[in-house]
């Protein structure tokens, strides 16, 4: 522990001086915080439409369950918020990925890997480090937009969306499913970086989770598909396990010499 936590106080310090590599993640920090309140808020104001006078709006909002004490359009604001709450479970990916694709093609053009893999640090605590130093900036950036996003929808909703907002599901998607995304994209990242020369071919492994998220979010706005809190949950615990079978993968492919005297 004591190796572990020396080597991802390194990675944090990297981070901290070269602050720029987070300007992704802040970026589409506040594009995330926008786009659903335009959509939300803004459009219908400046239209003088409601978006509960949307029939197709909703109908598919009712997948989430009656909210009797909501009127209809504040259950179409609510089914708007939850939507976009998914599509923050890029950010650390977006953030990160460019921090994990430099993870160790970064050392090699360096030449600090050699130093590190004369340590006594084994490969599981070299890699783990790398993980957890590319996504505990991103995740601490990203629950700052959470935060932002709740105060927002508190401040510009119909009253008692946020207090439906703050329920089982969105913390299943903010503390866990969130969280596990972003490990799977990051540890894949990682196993190419630590095969190949160039971090963007590093970078385009690990953006393939995307695919599957974008696929998420454009099945639950279009009605075709809605996952319950436990439908997420177990969701989380299946992408937990894909990240403990992918660090075992990269320990197994992570050749501590063969990666030293094949590099050019």
């Amino acid at each position: 522990m004591i190796r572990l936590r020396a080597l991802l106080e390194k990675e944090l310090l990297d981070v901290a001086r070269n602050r720029a590599v987070l300007l992704p993640v802040a970026i589409a920090a506040v594009v995330f915080l926008v786009l659903p309140f335009v959509i939300a808020i803004v459009i219908p104001a400046v239209t003088g439409e409601s978006l509960g006078d949307d029939a197709g709006l909703a109908r598919v909002s009712l997948l989430m369950g009656p909210h009797e004490d909501l009127s209809t359009t504040g259950r179409v604001q609510l089914f708007v918020f939850q939507q976009f709450l998914i599509v923050f479970l890029l950010m650390p990916v977006t953030g990160a990925m460019a921090l994990a694709a430099h993870a160790i093609v970064g050392e090699k053009q360096a030449r600090t890997l050699e130093p590190l893999l004369a340590t006594p640090l084994t490969t599981l605590e070299l890699l783990t480090a790398k993980v957890l130093g590319a996504l505990i900036p991103t995740l601490a950036l990203s629950a700052a937009g959470l935060v932002a996003y709740a105060l927002i929808i508190a401040g510009s909703a119909e009253p008692g969306v946020i207090a439906a907002m703050l329920g089982p599901r969105t913390l299943i998607l903010a503390l866990a499913v969130g969280p596990t995304c972003a490990l799977v994209s990051l540890q894949m990242a990682i196993v190419i970086s630590s095969r190949v020369n160039d971090p963007r071919t590093a970078q385009q492994f690990g953006v393939l989770i995307v695919a599957p998220v974008t696929a998420l979010v454009l099945a639950q706005i279009s009605g075709s598909l809605w996952l319950s809190g436990r439908a997420l949950g177990f969701l989380a615990l299946g992408l937990f396990a894909l990240w403990i079978l992918l660090m075992f993968v990269s320990v197994a492919l992570f050749e501590r010499e063969a990666i030293l005297t094949r590099w050019r």
